[in-house]
């Protein structure tokens, strides 16, 4: 027995009008009670017409940017479940794509455009100016998340990356002895770079001169963190009293080699993180990390977009997500 609109009207007691209204993309009923309706017609195992399908074509592009980077790492993958999660919300389906280096990306947005999403969500972290370019020529909203371009035409919503660094290395120089040291990736993107500006900003504010800093350039990953900081040890370089890390994958790796060559964490040396990454919590010690509010940004993120979807004219912005420092037993 195929299940009609009156038997999802009455699971949840609504009017058949309604859920008809819904069902059609008719206009009448809210974005929440939208959502509702499709869900339970979803669980009922309400069979769609072709032209309900049509009508309700509602998805949302995420583009992921890959490079010789581990993109695919926990902060992504919640970000991308916040998106998801708030765009369900309100009925929309999300269709993830990849583009990974050295693709033509002209030719995988015409693939990608194939399937006429409302709008995307660009994941920007790894890309130049001369590839948003692309993007620009785009007819259907675009949102860039995680990266910020003067040349890009929509909106942008990034980490306030510099402020939370230099809360982050200001923490150090208030609880330690010297000037901080600073672990960094080895590969560089806007977002590093501007945690590089505001570690250097916090110590030449406490009145250090740049070169006073101990840096060491390390792949950031966990285990080749870890591979590098093993070498730097083992090779007597000089090591800081305390170090900011460009993210938490370093920050943990740096942590193991320097407990297996003996160096106690936090007594010997202190270490900072940055993303707050739900595993930091578990590391032994815990680990104090910059925290970045990953569902509220891919809230926000999700919001924007559906709102310039909606919306008759668009102004561009750019929204900067502060972060907050989570003080964990990894700094003395």
């Amino acid at each position: 027995m195929s299940i009609t609109a009156k038997d999802i009207a009455k699971k949840l007691n609504i009017s058949a009008a309604s859920v008809s209204m819904a069902l059609n993309n008719k206009p009448g009923v809210s974005d929440e009670l939208r959502a509702k309706i499709f869900d339970t017609a979803n669980e009922m195992g309400f069979q769609y017409s072709k032209k309900m399908l049509r009508k309700n074509h509602k998805t949302i592009g995420v583009i992921f940017i890959h490079k010789n980077f581990i993109f695919d790492s926990a902060f992504f993958s919640e970000l991308g479940n916040s998106i998801e999660y708030r765009l369900k919300e309100y009925g929309y389906r999300l269709n993830a794509y990849h583009i990974h280096e050295h693709s033509d990306i002209s030719l995988e947005l015409q693939q990608i455009l194939k399937d006429d999403p409302d709008g995307l969500i660009l994941f920007g972290t790894l890309m130049t100016d001369s590839e948003i370019r692309y993007f620009n020529q785009l007819t259907l909203p675009v949102l860039l998340l995680d990266a910020y371009f003067p040349s890009f035409t929509g909106d942008s919503v990034v980490i306030n990356n510099v402020d939370g660094a230099r809360a982050a290395t200001e923490y150090l120089i208030d609880h330690c002895k010297g000037c901080p040291g600073y672990i960094r990736s080895s590969s560089t993107f806007p977002n590093l770079r501007e945690r590089s500006d505001g570690f250097y900003k916090a110590i030449r504010n406490a009145g250090y001169h740049s070169s006073q800093a101990i840096v060491h350039e390390v792949i950031a990953s966990t285990e080749n963190s870890y591979a590098d900081m093993i070498e730097i040890i083992d090779r007597k370089e000089p090591l800081a009293s305390c170090y900011f890390c460009d993210n938490d994958e370093i920050a943990i790796g740096a942590i193991r080699a320097f407990k297996e060559r003996g160096i106690r964490i936090p007594e010997d040396i202190s270490i900072i993180g940055f993303d707050n990454m739900s595993y930091s919590s578990y590391v032994t010690p815990p680990l104090t990390s910059v925290n970045v509010p990953k569902a509220y940004m891919g809230k926000i993120a999700a919001d924007r977009l559906l709102d310039t979807i909606r919306a008759e004219v668009h102004y561009p912005i750019k929204i900067a997500i502060n972060t907050n420092l989570v003080i964990r037993k990894s700094v003395k």
